[in-house]
């Protein structure tokens, strides 16, 4: 049975479950692989990324959809099966970055905007056919000196817009990624205020350009400290200052709110989840799309080797279990050691 957009955007937030962002570029990928000494070359990538898909518990209990690369696809498993027909035998929903990448914006030094626009239409409509039914486009918004400026939020969001556009008019649902960086010393009040004028912009920018908010997701960073912030926000401060500018910007049409893990370790972005989910009562559903905070284990288990498979799979769900009882408010320290 086809899925209309409405049921693809409300089933990848299926309740409990998340995203599986495993759409690293070829040079992210390397820098992965590196940290335990594998070259990355199409075959290591193709033999990782089945190691996390043929993870049966994972896939099926935890994962509503997966964001795919370009390569990825395109590629089948060692056996000739299309991942994208593994991913649809476990029941979770093909996805795929569209977005080229963020590019220096001109006369800005310091800030950049996401390129990708010169024809997506058309790529939307082959990935269609390569069986994606969602997709992602990335926005990098940094903290700093006179950062972000206007111009760098609007050219961003009115680029995510264009694009969710032209991704509902491929039948395809668009997850809409403004990330405010947490690179710096910035407090969580500075990343408050930037994150509500960004996601105010975004906003404005869809509904100028007649995007479903039914039909859509949005993927934001938490509202949490810079990194190098000397005073580092609690658990419970992250989730009341998120859900504060969350309820303050996002339209409650929105099905879900799809949250990147963005430099956070694993245990705290799950720790951040659960909290906002267990303390209060919202009209989107909070989740998961992670990339490293659900893989990082599972790559160093598995490490490259044949007979690591298993301790792999094993890493990947369990961090995919933790993150769903997350989903469900329902996280503690003490079931995260147990496990």
């Amino acid at each position: 049975m086809t899925m209309t957009l409405e049921q693809v955007a409300q089933a990848l937030v299926a309740d409990d479950k998340g995203i599986l962002a495993a759409d690293e570029s070829s040079g992210t990928i390397k820098k992965r692989f590196d940290t335990i000494g594998l070259a990355s070359t199409e075959e290591t990538r193709r033999d990782y990324r089945e190691m996390l898909f043929r993870s049966t518990e994972a896939m099926k209990n935890y994962i509503s959809g997966v964001i795919l690369y370009d390569e990825t696809i395109r590629q089948s498993a060692k056996d000739g099966t299309p991942f994208v027909e593994i991913l649809n035998a476990a029941g979770c929903i093909p996805g795929i970055k569209v977005d080229l990448g963020a590019k220096p914006l001109a006369f800005h030094p310091g800030e950049t905007v996401t390129e990708g626009l010169d024809g997506l239409r058309g790529r939307c409509e082959e990935y269609h056919r390569l069986g994606a039914r969602f997709t992602k486009w990335r926005a990098v918004i940094s903290i700093g000196k006179d950062m972000p400026s206007r111009t760098c939020i609007l050219a961003n969001m009115h680029a995510l817009a264009r694009y969710a556009a032209i991704a509902q008019e491929a039948k395809l649902v668009p997850i809409v990624e403004p990330e405010v960086l947490m690179d710096g010393d910035h407090t969580i009040g500075r990343c408050a205020e930037v994150t509500e004028a960004v996601l105010r912009t975004l906003y404005t920018e869809l509904a100028l350009h007649g995007v479903v908010l039914e039909r859509s997701l949005l993927k934001p960073n938490m509202v949490i400290s810079g990194m190098d912030c000397p005073q580092q926000a609690s658990v419970e401060e992250v989730a009341a200052r998120t859900v504060q500018i969350l309820r303050r910007t996002v339209p409650a049409a929105v099905p879900g709110i799809v949250f990147l893990s963005g430099g956070q370790s694993d245990e705290l972005a799950t720790a951040h989840l659960s909290a906002m989910n267990a303390s209060y009562d919202l009209p989107w559903k909070l989740s998961f799309s992670y990339g490293r905070a659900l893989q990082a284990a599972a790559l160093k288990a598995w490490n490259g080797k044949t007979e690591n498979v298993a301790a792999g799979q094993r890493a990947f769900s369990h961090r995919a279990r933790m993150n769903s009882l997350a989903a469900a408010g329902q996280w503690t320290s003490d079931l995260e050691r147990a496990a």
